[in-house]
């Protein structure tokens, strides 16, 4: 024989079958080198020797059997396979039982609670708040602690079967997967199982969770008796108002602890069990009644009631819902910054309940030094002040719309200050110029008007301006300029020009004293609007959240980066820039570092002479937009520690500055576009600044001055405008554009209590 004919390796087995006339026979294999090696051959060994078993051959091998060999392998196949089948039936679950049961840890209630707790971090992971501490809204009380009515109510709500059952309802398990194949809801669960389920291993509609949820019932069931299972279940189950347990929930609905609890009170805690944020009848009195009686029908049916106490049963009254954010990390400006996340989340489809119980980890866009340095500047400016005055302020990155710093105020559990409507005074009137550059032609920053003060209309002190133009009209805050280009471009084209920056806030009736404040808005919106100015004419969704992954680590939402939407051309949102480039400078609101900004002040007239109600400053450099309000939680004229009215360039201009001068000198300069002028370009004199008058020049009769080309001439001033009220029917509505979400402005935000001395028509700049 040739040496190495005898080598497996250059010899096929169907080759070694024709040599010996033969079936093929196994081989004796080189010895493997490696551990790796020497575990794929005897795996090999072992799927040959199976399938050897079995019969299973290749086509040249099956050719060569004869028709008996066939039919022999053909019932070993059948037989193998049936029995395989019988032994998967039996082994594959007792497989998936013990590996399930290796795998999976009943963690304790205490974990089980930490374990729901949503988390609030800053964009660079840091935290910055979390939902509920370890020990605040849930209070372990033992069995004997909860009355045996107050059991009985939740049985009724959750299962009637609890102390006969096996702690698991394997139609309610089978009927969920029905559901789960044709996309319906899921079947119902035992105590123990919603135990599992709400406080251990989550609520998602996945095979694999209720795979878990099974394991882990019964490992439950067969470790701790039935009333353990059942103080752990009332001891960790969420009842909403942040109140996590039974004795939390009595507090935070009746005020008193589990132990006094009556049968009718128990009833109601027992029925929102299932969706707290939905039947709490502070917010649902009608669910929350039907679910009521529920519960004493199913008492009344057990036994547990009689038929006379279930007639005579009366609905509870229960407490106002309180401020749920109690940690003490909660009480500063932090409290206001989770529940505008919490605002939003809500927006974003992902509920109270859910933020509550799926141990979410929100990561917002908030960044942690911009956050210390607005609440740094603001905490500097009103320390010595007044104790009625608030603020609220907000900066917004206008690149992607995303909240850096955000303060509402001192108390994170009062109202949030940056989500309150306040007349902005002439922070509005940039949207004015923004009206007129839209126009067909354009209403350029060198247009000129007549500010003089006219009856019924009076410019700040220093504000008259005879003749001056927009930009200069926007630097000293002339008041009659701009409710005379309102009136030109038509009061609805000014609404909506500022709709189209990011205005949200209702500005219906529009008049030619809009420019001047007179609709209120939000210092979110604000910020937002001018951020769509910086960012030449992009708009982006102000928002707090950038991403949401909850307990076992799946990303519910996440922002990614969008080009925004344009919502006026980069040219424009240049013009209406430079035109408020001048008043830093000429309030002494200048930045450091040669840094450009633009900014506009904004001051609210009280109906008391010589007094104010609000006032604002809002700016902006390419890299950063912010808008401060002070004012008072009654709309009370506001004068500081020196018993001064304050005014826009005052306490807010000061916080605005230190703050923009912060972020300045920690990050790096940027510089605006190029500035290209739309209609008339602005004079470069300051307002009321007299021009030099030019010596006439001697002309000859024979050769007379050449008549410029009209394209070459400046456009004329434009004519007097009809006085403002009543206002000409003249300019049709623009079609308004969709404002886009507002996630922190997703309902009604409690607003302070009656105005005591505003004035419908804000007339100081």
């Amino acid at each position: 024989m040739v040496a190495g004919a005898e080598d497996p390796t250059l010899l096929a087995p169907d080759a070694a079958a024709n040599a010996t006339g033969d079936r093929p026979r196994g081989r004796r294999r080189a010895e493997p080198e490696k551990p790796l090696d020497r575990v794929i051959a005897i795996v090999g060994l072992a799927v040959g020797a199976v399938r050897t078993r079995i019969g299973v051959l290749d086509a040249e091998q099956k050719a060569a059997l004869t028709p008996e060999e066939r039919t022999a392998r053909r019932r070993s196949q059948v037989r193998w396979s049936l029995g395989a089948g019988a032994a998967s039936i039996v082994l594959l679950p007792l497989l998936l039982l013990g590996i399930g049961w290796l795998i999976f840890p009943i963690p304790s209630p205490d974990d089980a609670v930490n374990n729901q707790i949503a988390t609030i971090s800053y964009t660079d992971g840091e935290q910055l708040a979390r939902l509920v501490p370890e020990q605040g809204n849930r209070i372990k009380v033992s069995m004997d602690a909860i009355p045996v009515h107050v059991r009985e109510a939740v049985l009724a709500a959750e299962d009637r079967t609890f102390y006969s059952n096996p702690g698991f309802d394997i139609t309610g398990i089978l009927r969920a997967a029905v559901n789960q194949l044709t996309g319906g809801a899921g079947g119902g669960s035992t105590i123990t199982q919603q135990y599992v389920k709400n406080t251990l291993v989550g609520n998602d509609a996945t095979y694999w969770r209720k795979y878990k949820e099974l394991i882990v019932s019964l490992k439950v069931s067969g470790q701790k008796s039935k009333d353990e299972i059942l103080n752990d279940y009332l001891n960790a189950i969420y009842f909403g108002r942040g109140a996590y347990g039974i004795e939390s929930a009595s507090l935070a609905y009746y005020g008193k602890p589990a132990a006094e609890l009556t049968p009718s009170e128990g009833a109601l805690l027992a029925g929102i069990i299932q969706s707290p944020s939905n039947w709490d009848p502070a917010n649902a009195p009608d669910r929350a009644r039907q679910r009521w009686a529920f519960v004493l029908d199913g008492m009344s049916q057990q036994g547990w009631i009689s038929r006379e106490d279930r007639e005579a049963a009366q609905f509870p009254a229960t407490i106002p819902p309180a401020n749920t954010s109690r940690s003490s990390s909660l009480t500063d400006e932090r409290g206001h910054i989770l529940n505008a996340v919490r605002a939003e989340l809500a927006s974003l489809g992902i509920s109270e309940q859910a933020f509550a119980q799926g141990g979410l980890q929100v990561t917002t866009t908030v960044d942690p030094q911009r956050q210390q340095q607005l609440t740094e500047s603001v905490r500097a400016q009103m320390e010595g002040q007044p104790e009625e005055l608030r603020t609220g302020a907000v900066a917004i990155d206008p690149r992607t719309g995303g909240i850096v710093a955000y303060y509402g105020g001192e108390n994170g559990t009062g109202l949030d200050y940056a989500r309150v409507l306040k007349q902005p005074g002439s922070t509005f009137k940039p949207f004015a110029v923004l009206a007129g550059l839209l126009e067909d032609p354009p209403i350029g920053l060198g247009t000129e008007f007549d500010g003089s003060e006219r009856p019924g209309l009076r410019n700040a002190d220093g504000a008259d301006c005879p003749s001056c133009d927009l930009k200069q009209a926007m630097t000293i805050s002339n008041n009659v300029v701009f409710t005379k280009l309102a009136a030109q471009v038509g009061p609805q084209k000014v609404a909506d020009a500022a709709r189209l920056a990011g205005i949200t806030a209702s500005m219906d009736n529009p008049d030619a004293r809009l420019p001047l404040g007179n609709k209120e808005v939000t210092p979110v919106q604000l910020a937002s609007a001018y951020a769509t100015i910086a960012a030449g004419g992009v708009w982006h969704a102000p928002h707090l959240v950038s991403k949401v992954v909850d307990s076992e680590g799946r990303v519910l939402y996440e922002l990614l980066p969008g080009e925004g939407e344009q919502r006026f051309s980069e040219q424009v949102a240049r013009n209406v820039t430079e035109a408020m480039l001048d008043v830093l400078p000429n309030d002494g609101l200048e930045l450091p570092g040669g840094q450009e900004a633009a900014g506009k002040t904004g001051t609210v007239q009280s109906r008391f002479e010589g007094e104010n109600n609000d006032a604002w400053f809002a700016g902006f450099t390419p890299d950063l937009a912010t808008a401060v309000w002070v004012g008072t939680d009654r709309n009370d004229p506001i004068r500081d520690a020196s018993g001064t009215p304050i005014s826009g360039k005052d306490l807010p201009g000061d916080m605005w500055q230190e703050f923009m001068s912060n972020a300045v000198r920690t990050g790096e300069t940027a510089e605006f576009p190029t500035f290209r002028a739309l209609g008339r370009p602005p004079s470069t004199l300051a307002p009321n600044e007299p021009t030099a008058t030019p010596e006439p020049t001697p002309t000859s009769s024979a050769a007379p001055t050449p008549t410029p080309e009209p394209e070459q001439q400046p456009p004329p001033p434009p004519e007097e405008p009809p006085e403002p009220e009543p206002l000409p029917d003249q300019d049709q509505p623009a079609v308004t554009p969709d404002p886009g979400p507002e996630p922190l402005i997703g309902r009604s935000d409690p607003q302070p209590g009656e105005d005591t001395g505003s004035s419908p028509d804000p007339t100081v700049g």
